[in-house]
Order: C-alpha cells, then structure tokens, then sequence
C-alpha cells in the first residue's frame, strides 16, 4: 500500500475503532475538525490536504443517529470540495437499515433515501459489516461491499468451547428468529464439528422493539447455546429469547450480536438476567464504540479493526479478498479438527 497516496480519518462516532485500523494498515490517521454552531449546525473541516488523495472516512450512524449521518455527508462534501480524488466511507454499522421496506402502509423506506443521500453527497464506495438486511446493497447505484462477521463469531465461539472444555455435541448455534437463519448458517460454516446443529426461536413483533415468543424449533435440554443476532437494541427481543430457551431447558446461554446499540434500559436488563444466571456471556463487536458507563459485568467486546483493515487494503489495491478469507477459514477448521480429535467424552 502507497501510504502518501490513501487517507483514513475518524469521524465522532467510533474514533478508537479508527486507531486501531490505522494502527494495523501502519497509516497515520488524518485530521478533521468538526464544530457545531450554538443552533446544532455542523461544520466538518479537513486539517490536513486531501487534494488528489484517495480518501476513507469510518463513522457509524448509530445513537444520535441523525448527527452522525449528517456529519458524515458534511465531511464527504468537503473533501469533494477539497478536490479529493476519491472517497469512500466506511460504515461499521449502518442506521435506518432497519426502514428497508414498507411494513405498513404510508410508511417510508429510509435506508433508500440515506443511500440516496450518500451517493449525491459525492461517495465512491460504501464498505460496511453485517447489515440488517442484505437487499440495502441493491438501493445503492455505487458500488457498497457488506462484510460478515461470520468467521469473527465462529472464532469466538471456538475460543470459547476450548476455554470452557465444553462437549461439541452439546453446543447448538440458535437464530433469534427466522429471519437470521441465514446469519447462523453463515457460522455453523466454520463452527463446523464443534457445534450440533441448529435451533431456531420462531416470534412475531406486534409492533418495533417488542417481541413475542411463540416456540423453538429444535432440542435445547442440556444444551450450550449460541444466540447469533446481528443487533442488540433495546435488548427486549432477544433476552425473551434466551429466557424462553432456559424455559426449555437450555444448560448455559451465551448471546454474541455484531452491533451492540444498548439503548433505553439495554443495560440494566441484561445485567438483570446475567446476575440471574440465564445468560452467561453477551459478546458484541466494536462497531459501535460503547462507552465505560454503558459497560456491564460479563460484556466482551471483540474488535472488526482486522476485517476493516484488509476491506481498506483491498479496496486500495483493487484486490480480491478471497485468498485472505480461505486462509482464515482454514484455520478455523484446523482449530476444531485439532480440538474435536483430542476431546475426551
């Protein structure tokens, strides 16, 4: 990678998922200042020259979601007008996905209009991680790369029935719902022979940030489980998920979410059902940067810095991911076939 020529900077939302991808890629993170007038107004200005650079601006637009989408058409607009020779936005998580049709009717599809926004603000590519629904990618006329975390959670879930000495023929991957089997097939890819087989918790949503859950599909006695979502908001949905699974006799429950947003009283409930003992461990990763205050006993933050780094690199270089991707799988199954060889019943 040509480092005079490829500028990374930090936007508000997540300025230390930044250094951490800058420090992996060996660039030095560029400057922006933003301010705001005493009425809200933004005003994002580079400090540094970003004339004939190529140009990647990481922010996630989740809480206050309208400022840090606005920041980030403010600052594209910038360096479009500082004549920057192309910028791309790297979007960990992307807010208003969750709008990407029309459920009721005289409802908006929001995530069309923020693409909208994106491309006349003046955006080259989109890279973003583990969009709530896959059909965003096709609002975009530019090119956008949505990257899964599938191998990150699979390794997690790996690394976690090693430390603990579990039984793979007791641990089960589970979907929140129906609409994330897709999500948990990506996984039990690489989980492999370390995880058997899959449940599912069927619900239905009577209206936003409420769930009901009707019944689980498949045998959770006895069973270590593996919630995979890729979002935990308020976290009402998928702690009535965990509890019906308890109710079923489920061992231990660990949920592991991409995106942990933790909003309303997020927090406190999940404190409540880890002091309880009906969920062991919530995993989240750091597309969201979650300040100390918002943290809780037993909340593990793992970081997407590595997978960013090499969507930069590869973007930079008009290169194929493929070959890093195979690697990584690779020794994924090496780990469980080592582990699952040596396992004594």
């Amino acid at each position: 990678m040509n480092k005079k020529d490829i500028m990374i900077f930090g936007l508000s939302s997540n300025r230390s998922l930044t250094k951490k991808v800058c420090d992996i890629l060996g660039v030095e993170e560029s400057q922006a200042k933003t301010s705001k007038f005493l009425d809200g107004e933004m005003i994002v200005q580079s400090l540094d020259s970003v004339r004939g650079q190529e140009i990647y601006i990481i922010q996630s637009t989740n809480q206050p979601v309208n400022d840090n989408l606005i920041e980030l058409l403010i600052a594209v607009d910038a360096f479009k007008r500082a004549s920057a020779a192309k910028i791309n936005v790297v979007i960990p998580y992307f807010g208003y996905a969750r709008q990407d049709r029309k459920a009721k009717g005289r409802q908006p599809i929001t995530s069309r209009l923020v693409a909208n926004l994106i491309e006349t603000a003046g955006v080259h590519r989109v890279i973003t991680v583990d969009l709530h629904s896959a059909q965003i990618m096709g609002f975009f006329n530019i090119p956008i790369d949505n990257f899964s975390t599938a191998q990150i959670v699979a390794s997690e879930i790996i690394d976690t029935i090693v430390a603990e000495k579990l039984d793979p023929e007791q641990c089960i991957l589970v979907s929140p719902d129906h609409g994330g089997l897709t999500r948990v097939h990506g996984v039990a890819k690489y989980t492999g022979n370390i995880t058997n087989g899959i449940a599912v918790i069927a619900k239905r949503r009577p209206e936003p940030n409420k769930a009901e859950v009707e019944f689980i599909l498949g045998d959770v006695k006895d069973k270590t489980c593996f919630i995979i979502d890729d979002m935990i908001d308020t976290g009402g949905t998928i702690i009535k998920g965990a509890q019906a699974l308890k109710e079923q006799g489920a061992k231990e429950i660990y949920i592991i979410a991409c995106h942990g947003l933790f909003n309303g009283e997020a927090v406190s409930k999940m404190e409540k059902v880890i002091n309880d003992g009906t969920v062991k461990q919530v995993v989240v990763t750091d597309t969201i940067e979650i300040p100390e205050e918002r943290r809780f006993k037993n909340l593990k933050i793992i970081s997407v810095a590595k997978l960013l780094a090499r969507m930069i690199q590869s973007s930079y270089e008009e290169s194929s991911l493929t070959g890093v991707y195979n690697d990584e799988q690779n020794d994924i199954v090496k780990r469980v076939e080592e582990y699952t060889k040596g396992f004594k019943k």
